[in-house]
């Protein structure tokens, strides 16, 4: 075994650097800015993050371009990330908490389902993610998902029916289906058939939109339509 030498210390220090940069561009949190509005934290998979698309064409970049267009000063994080199931959601909103977010817009659970995972997992893992945003006093929107019948009637069936069950449950808002007007049309869709392309982006942020325009609407009635941090 090579002794260790000082000189190889900075290398490593160096490497170690690299490899937490590295880990943590897949789950961007907001920098904090002066006198900021709305921050609006979209967590999810691979759907939010825009497989196969520009950054600025999946729908969390279109989402902030329409409601500044509608005159509303906010920002939004796209924190998708392809791959993850519902059992990230809670340490990844950890993470996104730091910046002190106003809205949450929580889509998993799309993977869990395409891989017949345990419903009553999935059920547990967006209920904790939930209660803890509802706990720092995050508002919620539960990004509503269908898959197709692989693993029988009765888990598409139950697996649709989870998440207005839970949007009720937590007393949240509901994007009813994510993908409403957009899945299973192969011309909004690139080539894997899953994932919207750009002009399929553009049908999904009008999903977004009008649920979000209403927890605004809700926080501005309330008077907590900014942010409560420095």
């Amino acid at each position: 075994m090579t002794p260790r030498t000082p000189s190889r210390m900075p290398s490593i220090r160096i490497a170690a650097a690299i490899a937490i940069a590295i880990g943590c561009i897949g789950s961007p949190v907001a920098t904090a800015e002066p006198n900021p509005g709305p921050l609006i934290v979209c967590l999810g998979d691979s759907l939010t993050e825009g497989y196969g698309v520009l950054p600025e064409q999946a729908y969390p970049a279109l989402l902030e371009a329409r409601l500044r267009e509608r005159g509303h000063d906010v920002r939004v994080v796209n924190a998708g990330i392809s791959g993850s199931t519902s059992a990230s959601g809670e340490s990844r909103l950890g993470w996104q908490l730091r910046a002190d977010p106003d809205i949450l817009i929580l889509e998993l659970g799309g993977n869990d389902g395409l891989r017949g995972l345990a419903l009553t997992q999935t059920r547990e893992n967006l209920s904790q993610t939930i209660a803890l945003a509802q706990s720092k006093g995050v508002a919620v929107i539960l990004a509503g998902m269908k898959i197709p019948p692989n693993y029988g009637l009765d888990y598409t069936r139950e697996f649709e029916q989870m998440y207005p069950e839970l949007a009720a449950e937590h007393g949240i808002a509901l994007i009813p289906f994510l993908l409403e007007g957009v899945a299973a049309k192969p011309e909004l869709n690139i080539g894997d058939g899953i994932h919207p392309n750009p002009e399929g982006y553009l049908g999904v942020v009008e999903n977004v939109l009008p649920v979000v325009l209403s927890v605004l609407e809700q926080r501005s009635e309330t008077g907590d339509s900014g942010r409560s941090g420095p």
